[in-house]
């Protein structure tokens, strides 16, 4: 389960101390249900994979997306670069944050083009702000919720408001506050969604990229699979994901891996380290 844990550390040039500065609060508290969840590099990569395909298949996100980023090219250093921010946001000092965040706003306001259709997007569009904010904490709790520990409703409902200063921070003013409002969200933003050959070539690179090492790629495709299985509809019935779900009694195995990598949490990770600032231990 060490491999998995690897995929908490920082990229090249993106090194972040958690244990400073001692005693400052994180924008997310610390005994709430997200650092529970992003804890757990299992459900983490689950979740994160199952965001991108939610938003990918909104067309102005997916040409952001695709124009925009490395995930094409060095989709394993995307991918950190993504979950390390994600670290940060929930686990680190609030000042050292907030500026991390201000960093990414200014390289998203360079990002703007025109979809395939001739539709004008920029990344720091305030709607999708909100959908990008949406999916990442839907993808995140729900994969924890599935196959690492059952989430009551209070604490989904926890899990969406703990994100909202973050949200804010990043211009989404608008991301949804409970599962409800997600759920909203979901039904208002349907329409829009549609199916792309983007979307089949992602899950190609998702599934065949060196992200873990080479012997451990059936366990990565894996949870590739356990992506597409939990996201909803009306996503999940698009072409390019149809069939591409768990198989009979793989989700079995991934609450096996879920959970054990509960059970693992390395003294360097950023929760143990965060805890150490604010000092839970």
């Amino acid at each position: 389960m060490s491999m998995m844990q690897d995929m908490l550390k920082p990229p090249a040039g993106l090194g972040f101390d958690f244990t400073t500065p001692p005693g400052e609060p994180a924008l997310v508290r610390a005994d709430g249900v997200t650092w529970r969840v992003f804890a757990n590099p299992v459900t983490m990569f689950i979740g994160g994979v199952a965001a991108v395909l939610l938003e990918m298949a909104e067309p102005s996100v997916r040409s952001g997306v695709w124009e925009h980023s490395s995930f094409r090219t060095d989709p394993g250093t995307r991918l950190r670069r993504t979950g390390f921010i994600a670290m940060i946001t929930v686990y680190g000092a609030r000042s050292r944050a907030a500026e991390v965040i201000a960093h990414v706003v200014g390289i998203h306001d360079r990002v703007r083009g025109t979809t395939p259709d001739g539709t004008p997007y920029r990344a720091n569009d305030p709607r999708l702000l909100d959908w990008v904010q949406a999916t990442a904490t839907f993808g995140f709790t729900q994969a924890y919720h599935r196959f690492a520990r059952p989430l009551t409703p209070v604490e989904q409902d926890a899990a969406f408001a703990e994100g909202q200063v973050a949200a804010r921070l990043y211009g989404a003013t608008g991301a949804p506050r409970s599962r409800a409002e997600w759920d909203r969200l979901l039904a208002e933003t349907a329409p829009r969604l549609e199916p792309s050959e983007i979307l089949g070539e992602f899950l190609a690179i998702m599934n065949g990229a060196p992200i873990l090492p080479r012997w451990a790629r059936g366990m990565q495709r894996l949870l590739v699979r356990a992506a597409v299985d939990m996201v909803p509809e009306p996503v999940r019935s698009l072409p390019q994901l149809r069939g591409e779900g768990l198989r009979f009694g793989e989700s079995l195995v991934v609450t096996a891996l879920a959970r054990a990598a509960m059970l693992a949490v390395r003294p360097d990770s950023p929760v143990a380290q965060s805890r150490r600032r604010v000092g839970g231990g």
